[in-house]
């Protein structure tokens, strides 16, 4: 039978062992948006997100498989906080449904728990840099979207060499934005100083230019010649990297890409917006230049006991089963690099993305980081193929507020070029906090 408790309740119940708190709202305003005008924005600390919405996309079992990844099993009683009645009670009979038996439902809901100051709430640090469709609906439609303002700014369609991924259709106001502008077709490295400031310069991109960057995901797979022309969430993230290295102060990505857009009702159009170009973008390139690291760098964390050097490859990749790329021909991994675990290929973040390709729970993200020795206080360098996938972890990271990662950009296209460069193949003994001397 499903009961009800208040905010005085689960205040002194939150932190319980034996309870888990599943906060129905949308990922956004568990991430710290303010989506209904509530006094604070966040969560409350230790609650898992799992949206109502989730109950109808996933179906049955593989809502109950994801709740149980969460740890939200029929063994704890389970505390359900919403936005309202609605949202609430409609998970609570979602989750009778699936066997759940032992429920609580927070009748005063979220906005209530964050009017009292005195209770805590836990949120993600940069979340004002993973923006949501509502948010760029309001922008587009002129409405200031948040405190403060939003000035000039550019939203962008990014994708690799695919005009057509444009063309198809893109979110009204967007420019095309192809990511070979910042990065090189011959190392896939970034591209130098001078060619930096032309293109940001020609795509009307300044210092303090609030840029929003967006991608399509299609069906990138081995099969196809270019599968990354079908990844385009991945290479929003690849511009926000470069675009941050070269010092814009304001990078946002809209969580989700295109199809969240879509599911929240947004149209889209063919009709081009052509960028406006600007005389200087203001930017002494690169101002953040801690954000890459070369191979000289990455052999030196290598060697240092405070830096871990992240492989963001998949396992097939990292054992050696696989290059994972039809450019690249060594397979293998380099030695001392831990393992980043993120998803089944070299055009796939599953393992740090929900279902709808947002952003997982940044605490499930750190988890299991922290599982492989990777944790803030040290100095972290992703890495993958060519700089995409490590581009995703270095942003989750850098909203996630860690102050010391960088994206190893050469990653194993440059390392496995060398062939006086080592390299390790097979299931390693350890993934945590090996360490190989240069």
């Amino acid at each position: 039978m499903v009961k009800s408790i208040t905010t005085s309740e689960l205040s002194e119940n939150f932190s319980n062992d034996d309870v888990a708190v599943l906060d129905c709202r949308p990922s956004a305003a568990f991430n710290g948006w303010q989506l209904h005008g509530e006094a604070r924005g966040g969560h409350i600390p230790g609650a898992v997100s799992f949206p109502v919405e989730w109950f109808d996309d996933l179906g049955n079992d593989s809502a109950l498989e994801k709740l149980s990844d969460k740890g939200i099993t029929p063994a704890k009683s389970i505390i359900i906080t919403g936005y309202g009645p609605r949202d609430i009670n409609d998970t609570a009979d979602n989750l009778e449904t699936l066997g759940f038996s032992d429920i609580l439902i927070h009748t005063d809901a979220m906005p209530d728990w964050a009017s009292d100051p005195r209770l805590p709430l836990s949120y993600l640090p940069g979340y004002r840099h993973l923006v949501h469709p509502e948010w760029l609906r309001q922008l587009l439609n002129g409405v200031d979207p948040e405190p403060g303002g939003i000035g000039e700014y550019v939203l962008a369609h990014v994708n690799f060499d695919n005009w057509g991924d444009y063309d198809a259709g893109h979110i009204p106001g967007a420019i095309w934005m192809d990511t070979l502008i910042m990065e090189s077709e011959e190392d896939w490295n970034c591209r130098t100083v001078k060619e930096l400031e032309e293109e940001l310069s020609a795509h009307g991109i300044t210092r303090d230019t609030t840029v929003i960057l967006y991608g399509r995901t299609s069906d990138p797979n081995m099969s196809q010649e270019h599968p990354g022309q079908q990844a385009g969430q991945l290479a929003s993230m690849r511009a926000a990297l470069l675009l941050m290295y070269a010092g814009v102060r304001d990078v946002r990505v809209l969580d989700g890409g295109l199809d969240a857009w879509l599911r929240s009702g947004g149209s889209i159009t063919r009709k081009e917006t052509q960028p406006t170009p600007v005389q200087s973008t203001g930017l002494n390139i690169p101002e953040h230049p801690e954000y890459i690291v070369d191979i000289r760098q990455a052999k030196d964390m290598l060697a240092d006991q405070n830096s871990e050097l992240v492989s963001m490859r998949s396992w097939e990749e990292f054992t050696g089963e696989v290059s994972g790329y039809h450019y690249i021909k060594p397979k293998g991994r380099i030695p001392g690099a831990v393992w980043g675990n993120n998803g089944s290929d070299a055009y796939h973040m599953e393992n740090y993305r929900n279902h709808d390709d947002t952003m997982l729970n940044f605490h499930e993200i750190a988890d299991v980081w922290r599982e492989s020795g990777i944790t803030p206080e040290k100095h972290i360098a992703f890495y993958c193929g060519t700089g995409w996938r490590a581009s995703e972890a270095f942003f989750f990271a850098w909203l996630m507020g860690w102050e010391h990662v960088a994206v190893f950009d050469g990653g194993w296209y440059q390392w496995s070029a060398d062939p006086a460069n080592p390299i390790e193949t097979g299931v390693p003994e350890t993934t945590i906090g090996v360490k190989s001397a240069f």
